[in-house]
């Protein structure tokens, strides 16, 4: 499908869930953004949605929950300078939204802006290229489906060795539907089909029990769980069980450790990407703050910030403001180029927004947020970068971390990893915290690999409360002089 044909049937989708049904129409939602502009108001929109959305579960071989849910609604909001109005309603009717308008332009009453113009006339934004389909994703399978791909992911992961001895797996999907009205009178459709598998499975050995995990998706539908892609899926997940059962204590100290590429970008996303958003460095608070066009990492680093990458999970073909998102280019060769704009901030610090301005749900405000984050592939062959070695710590894979954005101080814990020595990997340990600060560390970057992966489609981003669908990757790096937390004697 040509993008503005996507946009064309994009947008009779979200009359046909969310305006007809309820008796709205474009008059009705014209006339709310007249009613906020009878006030000094900057800028102002609507953003309807549409979500329909499932998941199952699976474990001790039984199918022990299913779940299915339908939400929509309408968000208003009112910009007058720094400030910002906004209601939301969980019921679509003429009233209903009139009455969000109504509450919404209470703080032009404050504004000390000059009041400006209402569009006239409504343009349809068209997205310069289709990054996904428009097809329901849940719709692909029927629920007896669902639940046998589930029991496949059980037997294929009691198969493969005999210390399983529990699984875990869940499968979701999602059919989002948006769109947006803005009052310079553009208006854009999206339909955003998102699905996800994931796998849990413990082993356990003389006694000792540990866990290993994996899975994926994309904004494709439930057909792309092939038998094949499962079974990568439960092999990843097995091996990092079994892995475990042999781990060690990690040692602790300050020391050069090399981070296998894929998933480890999630410490990118958090110690660095997050310092990235417009909203922290307009405020200040960022450690990045101001330092555009200095060096802000080692050569070689280049990050960015890409939406258009087909069928990822923090892909979009326009973002919830009705831009187009973008491949953003934040740090080129170690030099900070820009940071990741939704309109507002992007307004208040003169630049163009960059396609980033993102949002839960209709009842949550946008800001910017990350997409698909990533670091580009250098020239080193990653068995080279492992072999460099004297002592230190090779971090494979990540769990949860935590990111202090005024500092950039940083703490991750490794799900698996192992040490290396004489550049040989020696034993998996477990235990392994990494610490330190994301600025510092992306000056510490001395070896780049050439193995840029991407995670295979599990991210989630936090933010004020608000979680959306994101993407993460990075080749296989090395960092010079990072502090490990272990619990080795």
């Amino acid at each position: 499908m040509k993008p503005a044909e996507l946009a064309i049937a994009s947008l009779a989708t979200a009359r046909e869930l969310l305006l007809e049904p309820y008796g709205l129409n474009e008059h009705h939602l014209h006339r709310a953004l007249s009613e906020i502009f009878a006030h000094r108001v900057d800028f102002a929109d609507l953003y309807f949605q549409y979500t329909r959305s499932e998941a199952w579960s699976l474990d001790e071989g039984i199918v022990k929950s299913g779940s299915f849910s339908i939400d929509q609604g309408v968000g208003v909001r009112a910009v007058s300078g720094e400030k910002t109005a906004f209601a939301y309603s969980d019921v679509l009717s003429p009233e209903a939204l009139h009455e969000a308008a109504v509450t919404t332009r209470a703080i032009a009453r404050s504004g000390r802006s000059a009041k400006t113009k209402l569009a006239s006339s409504t343009a349809l934004a068209i997205p310069p290229q289709c990054l996904y389909g428009d097809a329901d994703p849940i719709a692909a399978l029927s629920a007896q489906q669902k639940v046998d791909l589930l029991g496949r992911v059980e037997s294929m992961a009691r198969r493969r060795d005999p210390r399983i001895i529990q699984v875990m797996a869940s499968l979701a999907g999602e059919y989002d539907v948006v769109m947006v009205l803005r009052s310079d009178g553009l208006m854009a459709a999206d339909v955003r089909p998102l699905v996800r598998l994931s796998v849990t499975v413990i082993a356990e050995q003389n006694g000792r029990r540990e866990q290993g995990g994996s899975g994926g998706g994309a904004r494709r539908d439930l057909s792309m769980f092939t038998d094949s892609l499962i079974e990568h899926y439960v092999d990843d997940a097995v091996r990092q069980a079994i892995v475990n059962l042999d781990a060690r204590p990690a040692p602790a100290g300050t020391m050069p450790v090399v981070l296998g590429p894929g998933w480890p970008g999630v410490l990118l996303h958090e110690a660095v990407g997050h310092g990235l958003e417009g909203d922290f460095n307009r405020r200040g608070s960022s450690a990045f703050a101001g330092r555009i066009g200095q060096q802000v990492a080692a050569k070689g680093v280049t990050v960015v910030d890409d939406g258009t990458l087909k069928d990822r999970r923090g892909s979009l073909n326009v973002d919830d403001e009705g831009h187009a998102t973008q491949c953003n280019v934040l740090i080129e060769d170690g030099i900070l180029r820009g940071y990741i704009q939704d309109s507002l901030n992007a307004r208040l610090m003169k630049v163009a927004p960059t396609g980033n301005g993102r949002r839960e749900s209709y009842a949550h405000l946008p800001m910017p947020r990350m997409t698909n984050t990533y670091m580009l592939a250098g020239k080193e062959d990653p068995k080279n970068i492992v072999a460099s070695l004297d002592r230190g710590l090779y971090a494979v894979n990540f769990g949860g971390g935590q990111v202090d954005i005024t500092s950039g101080k940083f703490v991750f814990s490794a799900s698996e990893a192992y040490w290396v020595e004489g550049g040989k990997i020696q034993y998996p340990v477990k235990g392994a915290t990494i610490i330190g600060n994301g600025p510092d560390a992306l000056t510490r970057v001395t070896m780049i690999g050439r193995d840029l992966e991407l995670d295979s489609g599990v991210g989630t981003c936090g933010k004020e409360g608000q979680s959306v669908p994101v993407g993460v990757g990075q080749p296989t790096l090395r960092i010079e002089s990072l502090t490990v937390g272990g619990t080795a004697g």
